[in-house]
């Protein structure tokens, strides 16, 4: 459980730094993530940065499979 917790804990940390060096190429901001601003209350939905990622995931895993 251990390891577990130490792998998860290094996974986090590494994709909040790829998270950080995706922002300063616009990853983040692109035309088609939800922002809905509200008074204090601010709702954000990176949904044209989630099809991107996962479009680069998928072709990625396809090419390490083959």
């Amino acid at each position: 459980m251990a390891k577990f917790l130490i792998i998860a804990g290094l996974v986090m940390v590494g994709l909040g730094l790829l998270w950080m060096v995706g922002e300063r190429f616009g990853l983040g901001r692109l035309p088609g993530d939800i922002v809905v601003q509200r008074g204090n209350f601010k709702f954000y939905f990176p949904l044209a940065t989630s099809l991107i990622l996962s479009v680069v995931i998928s072709l990625l895993l396809w090419l390490f499979n083959r």
